[in-house]
């Protein structure tokens, strides 16, 4: 199954994040760990983790990037009893059953993201509040084809004058 796994592309993540999660990790979106934020608070490397961090979950570091993998299901198995250890340790969750949903939960919507991407995709997020809640927005960027290079971003014009 494919999955994402943390990358670092530079040494910024260690300068941004209080923890960075290593390369290669599984990794999570981890918006849940701002569940309870006060938005207003939000600054510094706390608020660079939540509006663009993914949640490794060796480290519980968090990386910027993730990139497309394969796993085995006994690996995504493994990322779900890992995750549900983390959710009743540092989130107090009722029991191991319910930690286990709750992590099982995390995992398949991580694993989704990569559904429709070959491996290798680069995976980005981007993290907001709203009314609601909190709002994630996900970006992907392909390998290039050899001798291309990856389109990061493009100018648009806003206007037609």
């Amino acid at each position: 199954m494919r999955f994402p796994k943390t990358l670092q592309l530079d040494l910024s993540d260690r300068q941004v994040f209080d923890r960075a999660a290593e390369p290669g990790e599984l990794a999570v979106s981890g918006a849940f760990a701002f569940a309870d934020a006060d938005p207003e608070t939000l600054a510094g490397k706390p608020g660079q983790a939540f509006r663009n961090g993914f949640l490794g979950l060796d480290s519980l570091g968090r990386s910027t990037f993730v990139m497309v993998g394969e796993i085995a299901m006994a690996e995504f198995d493994a990322a779900v009893d890992r995750l549900a250890a983390h959710l009743i340790e540092a989130y107090g969750a009722p029991d191991r059953t319910a930690a286990t949903a709750a992590a099982r939960e995390e995992a398949g919507f991580a694993a989704s993201l990569c559904d429709d991407h070959p491996v290798g995709t680069l995976i980005a997020v981007e993290r907001s509040f709203d009314a609601d809640g909190i709002v994630e927005r996900f970006r992907a960027v392909e390998r290039p084809v050899e001798g291309e290079h990856a389109k990061l971003w493009e100018i648009v014009r806003d206007d037609e004058s």
